[in-house]
């Protein structure tokens, strides 16, 4: 477990605040995932403020969906721009479907994959445990079926595009037993005896993911899509929306004391899909490149990374064969 955070955690949070973006997105076709509501929902707004030529808004729930669009256009005052797509990340089919969807777009410059899950008990979906599922295998699918868009776009249009993945800074203080396991992601959805830290492993594993994905993107001979992830900090959100007794005690004093706002933590995400090649296979914070934990920098880390992502690739092949050749 590595300590060495807090003291960097507290002093973001109370004393920095991430740049208002300005980027202009003009032209620019964008991606959300999980953008009806939270860091999404906000991060869909400064797009379109931004000039964004279409954004896409990944919903489960197109009611809800539709919702968000109708409050983005009245916020910011620009129709016609953000269209809502059906994305359900515990299904594996919805995932493909959605990319198939992707496929058709006349180019995609930004995806930012900000949808996951906190899962509250053990649960299983597609056979995984379900944050595994969700923030880890579906997350990394679709990623992987995107990026033949993404590299299409950058030939055509003669642009860098990104694919951003939203982590946490929670990765710092993961014990992740499991990591000595023969198959890591069958360990973690069998053995609950750690279930509580399950969502900060998957944001460590993500974190492993674009440090890889960012290595292989690197020999390839395709054309390059600049890579990365973010953590927006701790905010003000509603991911977790049926809290535990000792959450609904805790998070009203967090968020009071040391919580940014949504539009405040969303500028992160903005960050992270307008980022230059300096960001690409890293990790950021406040906005701007950060080192990840000791464990991911260190030897073991760099093993760790490699089995992971091998264990990742089987599996993925299992659901979508030929895809590691996207790459």
């Amino acid at each position: 477990m590595d300590f060495s955070w807090l003291r960097n955690f507290f002093y973001s949070q109370l004393f920095v605040t991430p740049a208002y973006p300005m980027n202009d997105f003009t032209d620019q076709t964008v991606i959300v995932t999980g953008a009806n509501t939270g860091l999404g929902f906000e991060t869909t707004k400064h797009l379109v403020r931004l000039n964004v030529s279409k954004v896409i808004i990944a919903v489960r729930n197109l009611q809800k969906g539709s919702a968000a669009k109708e409050a983005i256009e009245h916020a910011t005052g620009r129709k016609g721009v953000v269209e809502v797509w059906q994305l359900d990340l515990s299904s594996y089919e919805s995932v493909k479907e959605f990319a198939a969807q992707v496929s058709n777009l006349e180019r995609l410059d930004a995806m930012v994959e900000n949808a996951g899950i906190g899962g509250e008990k053990l649960e299983l979906m597609e056979g995984l445990e379900s944050t595994i599922t969700v923030n880890v295998i579906s997350t990394e699918l679709l990623a992987l079926m995107v990026l033949p868009k993404l590299q299409e776009t950058a030939t055509r249009f003669n642009v860098q595009p990104r694919l951003s993945i939203v982590t946490s800074d929670l990765h710092f203080i993961v014990k992740f037993p499991e990591r000595n396991s023969q198959d890591i992601f069958k360990e973690l959805s069998e053995d609950n005896s750690h279930f509580a830290e399950r969502y900060q492993v998957t944001k460590l594993i993500e974190i492993f993911f674009i440090r890889e994905l960012g290595l292989r993107i690197n020999a390839s001979k395709k054309p390059k899509v600049v890579v990365n992830c973010m953590t927006p900090g701790a905010c003000v959100s509603d991911f977790f929306r049926d809290p535990s007794f000792i959450q609904r005690i805790t998070m009203p004093i967090m968020y009071k004391l040391i919580a940014r706002t949504t539009e405040v933590g969303a500028r992160t995400l903005v960050s992270g899909a307008s980022a230059g090649i300096e960001s690409h296979g890293e990790y950021m914070a406040d906005g701007v490149v950060a080192s990840p934990s000791n464990l991911v920098l260190s030897a073991e880390g760099k093993d760790l990374q490699s089995r992971l992502w091998d264990q990742s690739i089987q599996r993925l092949e299992d659901i979508q064969p030929g895809i590691s050749s996207n790459i």
